[in-house]
């Protein structure tokens, strides 16, 4: 490793932290120390690998004041500053903060005294660009002697706000997409394309996406960099099938096919799994298994479909698991991977599957393509979203045919270390996000 030549700042996505942590289940010096299921502490340990300290800041509504953490797994530093106090108060009046209306932004509130229709119009629009501390976080940048600024979502107000600063401050700023490619407030219509065009670049691990941000914005090509988000491969590996089944008490001869993440059934396309699940069942198959390990915010509608469905041969480990250990021990099991995701901007654990050498079968969501790869040397199947026909068809295909699986399985490994590694991932970061701008 070689020794530390500059430090980046990764601002997270979200108005408070609080909106990502609450739905999890965690608090805050969890996810600071701990907590490894993110993209950020990947960059962070990429970046790290190639000299470059990570800086995480976040901005949450319930510290009282500055908050400094070291979060062991990645090396990186995460800093809380706390919300401006105009937008806590305005937060206090909020049923809803990522509403896309005034209405679902503040509700009825029957019983409160609000303030007249028009002024809720413009505090919603206003509240999203006020949930950054500016002086706090030009503060830390200096404290932190930052040589760039990079923003989880360009699709965000608090990519618009650190882009001014960053001119203000003489700093770079970037942005990488993780799946936000909308907006929710009619301010950005006319924000955002000036922050794109004055940002320093974008990191976009989608193909798709690339060309539709920089159709929309004019963005010069040199400017928008196709760098995948990165897996260590050390730690996300092949495991022992044997092993694995027997703790789940699968029977060695059965036929499995898994899928990890978090529970949420439209945007994951659990719904549609379910119904290609029961398609390839039909006709009886006791030898099919599924296994599902994961849990969130629609666990409990999940539990009331698989029990209301009568599916059969369905494995369930409903915990949210962030353990590469713990969770590449269960996929251990499985024969085939499935990813039936309606939407995703660059789908981790998708990554974590072929790390795994699973051979998947997966719906074409935004970046599915790019990591599975081509024909020659791809890592699986790919099919259209909500097709369950489509999806049941390539899983049983799958099934049926071990010697293709075994290919396709070699491939995802080879594929997985030699393009989404932490060394071929922090090099590509480093050299963007630190290169001057020609």
């Amino acid at each position: 490793m070689r020794e530390t030549q500059a430090t980046i700042a990764l601002l997270t996505w979200g108005l408070l932290i609080e909106d990502f942590l609450d739905r999890d289940g965690l608090t805050l010096e969890e996810f600071a120390t701990e907590f490894t299921g993110s993209w950020m502490f990947g960059y962070a340990a990429a970046l790290r690998r190639a000299g470059v300290r990570t800086v995480i800041v976040c901005v949450s509504g319930r510290v009282k004041e500055r908050a400094n953490y070291l979060h062991r797994p990645s090396g990186a530093t995460v800093i809380a500053l706390r919300a401006p106090r105009p937008y806590r108060l305005l937060r206090r009046w909020m049923v809803n903060p990522y509403g896309r209306t005034a209405g679902q932004t503040f509700g009825s509130l029957r019983g409160a005294r609000l303030p007249a229709a028009p002024l809720l119009a413009v505090a919603k629009e206003v509240a999203p660009y006020i949930s950054t501390p500016v002086t706090a976080l030009a503060r830390e940048l200096r404290r932190q002697d930052c040589s760039a600024v990079l923003c989880q979502e360009y699709e965000f107000p608090r990519f618009d706000v650190c882009v001014a600063l960053g001119r203000f401050l003489d700093v770079p700023t970037f942005a990488t997409f993780q799946g936000g490619d909308y907006q929710r407030w009619k301010v950005e219509r006319w924000v955002r394309p000036r922050a794109v065009r004055r940002s320093a670049g974008l990191i976009v691990g989608a193909r798709t996406e690339a060309r539709r941000v920089t159709s929309a914005y004019g963005v010069p090509a040199g400017r928008v960099a196709w760098i995948p988000n990165p897996i260590d491969t050390d730690a996300w590996h092949p495991g022992e099938r044997e092993v694995a089944r027997r703790k789940l008490g699968i029977p060695e001869g059965a036929r499995v096919v898994a899928w990890h993440g978090r529970v949420a059934i439209w945007k994951k396309g659990l719904d549609v799994l379910f119904d290609a699940w029961e398609m390839l069942t039909r006709g009886g198959g006791d030898e099919l298994r599924l296994l599902l390990v994961g849990s969130g915010r629609d666990a409990g509608a999940l539990r009331t479909r698989l029990e209301a469905s009568g599916l059969p041969n369905v494995t369930w480990i409903d915990e949210l698991l962030t353990s590469p250990a713990e969770i590449g021990g269960l996929l251990a099991a499985a024969d085939v991977y499935a990813f039936p995701s309606r939407h995703e901007g660059f789908p981790v654990a998708l990554v974590e599957a072929i790390a795994c050498g699973l051979p998947v079968v997966a719906a074409d969501a935004t970046g599915v393509e790019d990591i599975i790869g081509g024909a020659a040397d791809g890592a699986g199947v790919v099919v259209a979203r909500e097709d369950a026909p489509a999806l049941a068809a390539a899983l049983e295909s799958l099934l049926g045919d071990p010697e293709r699986r075994r290919t396709l399985g070699l491939h995802a490994r080879a594929r997985a270390e030699s393009r989404f590694s932490l060394d071929a991932v922090g090099s590509e970061l480093a050299r963007f996000l630190l290169t001057p701008a020609a």
